[in-house]
């Protein structure tokens, strides 16, 4: 079977494939940071001694890290707003989506680099009369952030290529403006391949930077 290949219409309408690329990485962002904040206050609770606090937390970790991540999109963006009754924007529900999901897994890392620290440490800082808050801030944290590094880059790097989904509903990532330059220029296999070349470059970039890191990080030890 013969095709020609012809890749002009790709060349030509660039600038709305540079448009997808742009939003991808304001999503991908804004789900990195909002997704670690709530990993963060989720891994905290999970280690508390208040069972009414450690409870829902582990149930909201258990339900993000169980359940397909194209559920909470479809969900958030059509769902919340019949239970609400407010209309969220498609950017809106695929930040909350991503945030939420990344969240769940970014606690089991924040959770995981806490644990690691030696007990003498949680001991010594109780013993000078720290309370738990200070204790996390001044002596745990700031040790345990060198071992979290690797799995939270790790982690960000998934999220990055999870934000295709955003194409379901509708927000104008880099797929979804892929799927709409498809549909005008009758050429699919130019724009896919188009865009596993950007995507591709993109994450290849980011996993280079991501081994550079660990690799400094073990020098520093």
């Amino acid at each position: 079977m013969n095709y020609d290949w012809d890749f002009s219409p790709i060349f030509r309408n660039y600038p709305l494939l540079l448009e997808g690329l742009m939003n991808t990485l304001m999503l991908s962002i804004c789900a990195v940071a909002l997704g670690m904040a709530i990993g963060l206050a989720l891994g905290i609770m999970r280690l508390t001694q208040r069972r009414w606090l450690s409870i829902p937390a582990g149930v909201f970790i258990d339900f993000y890290r169980n359940t397909p991540p194209l559920v909470h999109f479809f969900w958030i963006y059509y769902g919340l707003p019949i239970i609400t009754g407010a209309e969220l924007s498609s950017f809106t529900s695929a930040l909350l989506a991503l945030s939420l999901q990344s969240g769940a897994f970014f606690a089991e890392v924040f959770r995981g680099g806490i644990v690691s620290i030696e007990r003498g440490q949680w001991e010594g800082a109780k013993s000078i009369g720290m309370g738990y808050a200070t204790m996390m801030r001044r002596i745990i944290l700031p040790q345990a952030t060198r071992r979290m590094i690797p799995p939270l880059m790790e982690r960000s790097f998934e999220l990055v290529k999870t934000t295709a989904l955003a194409a379901t509903v509708s927000y104008g990532e880099l797929l979804y403006q892929a799927m709409t330059l498809a549909s005008q220029s009758f050429r699919p296999l130019e724009t896919y391949t188009a865009v596993a070349v950007i995507f591709f470059t993109l994450l290849f970039t980011v996993s280079t930077a991501m081994r550079w890191v660990e690799a400094r990080l073990h020098e520093g030890r």
